[in-house]
């Protein structure tokens, strides 16, 4: 299985950008990675906080 570029830490800051106000497709520009990632990674990490993420593993 492919490891991810983006560690936990860093899906839940995008999550929590998204979550700010920042446009999706603006988002996903600037991090070099899809739309359909993105809502993957919500679905999977909304509403977690970092330790949360950690206890995951």
């Amino acid at each position: 299985m492919r490891k991810s570029r983006f560690t936990e830490e860093q899906i839940i800051g995008f999550i929590k950008q998204a979550e700010a106000g920042l446009p999706i497709k603006e988002l996903c520009r600037k991090g070099g990675f899809s739309d359909a990632t993105f809502y993957k990674w919500r679905a999977k990490y909304g509403g977690m906080d970092v330790p949360d993420a950690r206890r995951l593993r």
